[in-house]
């Protein structure tokens, strides 16, 4: 009789494309902290939820701005690196194999660590616009002021990463890679933020596996439900997959 670990192996093995969705938990590896587990950084401080939304943002854009980069740790994102979550990511990419990841992380490790297809569905850390002219900035022109503006229009610019009030722009897109995808994974989330919990919905004919630390509501809808530390999950996996 197969293990666990064994018989989700094979099912990768048999796949032609696999819809990854990605929380937290598959950063806090990098150094990055879990802001939405049973002891994230916003169950500790409610109110950074009133501090980083988009109202917050248009009325107080310089106080915003200290507050987005010292709850982000905007200064460090250059010493993240991929890790081993990142990486056995990438390696299920084969000539016979895509792999669609849809990530809550803002931090941008899934393109860095070499993943083709990735919908970063809360926007991501390492860029800004400007509200006005609609140029995009980079890490390194958003490091350079403590409040960082547009050098064309010299209005104050938002960060490319979905705020409290802001639209989720990418919803969609992840709804239709999921739906055309045979196998899914959910890695590291506990499926606490709406509307991202609702797309393992959408993959309702599929393989379906979740590995997280703790149990989340939707459980359920999963065929394989591993309650375990991500990286150790994954360690175990690569294992039998050769």
């Amino acid at each position: 009789m197969k293990s666990l670990y064994e018989t989700i192996a094979f099912h990768i093995q048999k796949s032609k494309s696999v819809a990854v969705l990605t929380g937290a938990g598959v950063s806090t590896a990098s150094g990055i902290p879990d802001f939405r587990s049973s002891e994230g950084l916003w169950t500790e401080d409610q109110s950074r939820e009133f501090y980083m939304s988009k109202d917050y943002f248009h009325h107080h854009p310089i106080d915003f701005w200290k507050r987005f980069k010292s709850i982000f740790r905007i200064k460090l994102l250059q010493n993240y690196e991929p890790n081993t979550v990142h990486h056995f990511i990438k390696e299920l990419e084969t000539e016979e194999r895509t792999v669609f990841v849809i990530t809550q992380n803002v931090d941008g490790l899934h393109g860095r660590a070499g993943n083709e297809q990735v919908i970063e569905y809360h926007g991501s850390l390492n860029g800004a616009t400007c509200p006005h002219c609609k140029r995009e900035y980079g890490l390194d022109h958003i490091l350079q002021k403590g409040t960082p503006t547009c050098s064309h229009c010299a209005v104050y610019l938002k960060p490319n990463v979905v705020l409290f009030g802001d639209a989720i722009t990418t919803h969609d897109e992840a709804e239709q890679v999921i739906e055309q995808a045979d196998m899914l994974f959910v890695l590291g989330t506990s499926l606490q933020v709406t509307p991202f919990n609702l797309l393992p919905f959408y993959a309702q004919t599929k393989t379906k596996v979740i590995v997280n630390n703790e149990p989340t509501d939707y459980d359920h809808l999963f065929d394989f439900v591993i309650h375990e530390d991500l990286s150790t999950a994954i360690q175990k996996l690569e294992s039998h997959l050769g």
